[in-house]
């Protein structure tokens, strides 16, 4: 599970510092909301404001070059609320008023990634530049609303082990809450596919997909930079989870094959995050990344010796207490860790009178 004990402070200091084995150029310097900072070549980091646990984003403005041609690329792009928007528009004003928004990148489908996408491309008449799961996804929970949740979600709930009131709960709340933090998006996009290659600048940046945290994670890749998105975080952990429409799969195995993957990348790269800072460090992180989830699939296999609900196991994945805010997310993180385990052999599923999955070690 993320942890979001996180302070957004644009008074850090700017002297380079490591931590954990990772290096952070910039130190703990951020840019205020509404500021450029530039951190490779025509590269610069701009930070947006999240309504949520985890209380900012980072977005990046690629300098595409001058003439009739060029402009302003944009990667990822804010959830769309009013507060965003005006940070957009003073950047669009003041340090980005040169030139226009030619183009709008977007890594994958959640609200503060593609919040504003559809909005940025209505105002400056460009594509939604995006891979194809990522897109038709956001396409469908934009339409995925209702006044009760389906019994599908009801039964998946029921599945991971929930008591009855936080059934009851659920039940008496309404269902799909993506669209309010998506502005509309465009009808059709510009495909990212795994391998392209697109200029931006004086780089060529290669599209690298990664699976687990969403179905087709676009990274932008050059020779001395990594655009990550949500896939490679320097101190806090994607989610990976397990959800209703596809509640039988085993998107931890997709997470830790991309990390394999990754490996075959440059460790010299300057890792761009979507959140915390950039670092550089990247085999060091992946590395991380990886043994964090063994630790805890050895914990939860052992935690296993007894039939246990993926209810019953947020004591062993997750360092704090979960609460109903935090419910559905903890369930998905540890429905997907019981997933990997049953795919492989460690443990089986057995369904009680009660409707209720528990697993138990092989």
């Amino acid at each position: 599970m993320s942890d979001v004990s996180l302070v957004d402070s644009a008074a850090g200091e700017a002297t380079p510092h490591e931590r954990r084995g990772l290096r952070y150029p910039f130190g703990t310097r951020v840019p205020d909301h509404g500021e450029l900072i530039e951190v490779a070549a025509g590269i610069f980091w701009l930070r947006m404001p999240l309504p949520f646990g985890l209380d900012h984003i980072n977005l990046w403005a690629l300098d595409d070059g001058d003439g009739p041609t060029g402009g302003w690329a944009i990667v990822d792009t804010g959830v769309n609320m009013p507060r965003t928007r005006g940070y957009w528009e003073g950047l669009f004003a003041g340090a980005m008023a040169a030139k226009p928004v030619k183009r709008v990148i977007v890594t994958h489908y959640h609200p503060d990634h593609i919040g504003l996408a559809g909005w940025l491309c209505r105002r400056f008449g460009v594509d939604l530049e995006i891979t194809r799961g990522e897109f038709l996804l956001a396409r469908m929970l934009c339409l995925d609303t209702a006044e009760a949740p389906p019994e599908e979600a009801v039964a998946f709930s029921v599945r991971a082990g929930w008591p009855p009131e936080a059934i009851a709960a659920m039940r008496a709340k309404s269902w799909g809450s993506f669209s309010k933090v998506i502005a509309t998006l465009p009808l059709g996009f510009r495909r990212l596919r795994d391998g392209d290659t697109t200029r931006i600048g004086n780089r060529d940046f290669r599209i690298v997909m990664g699976n687990g945290h969403s179905p087709e994670h676009a990274c932008l890749v050059a020779d001395d930079v990594m655009i990550s998105g949500d896939q490679v975080l320097p101190r806090i952990t994607s989610n990976v989870s397990v959800y209703p429409t596809e509640p039988y799969a085993d998107p931890l195995g997709d997470w830790l094959a991309s990390i394999e993957r990754l490996r075959a990348l440059d460790p010299a790269l300057l890792v761009l995050p979507a959140h915390n800072e950039p670092f550089t460090g990247l085999h060091v992180r992946l590395a991380q990344l990886a043994a964090d989830h063994a630790d805890k699939l050895e914990k939860l296999a052992a935690f296993c010796a007894e039939p246990r609900t993926a209810y019953e196991s947020f004591a062993t994945l997750f360092r704090k207490p979960i609460g109903e805010n935090d419910l559905g997310i903890a369930t998905g993180e540890a429905v997907a860790h019981l997933h990997w385990l049953e795919a492989r052999g460690r443990v089986r599923r057995l369904t009680g009178g009660d409707g209720a999955d528990r697993f138990v070690a092989n």
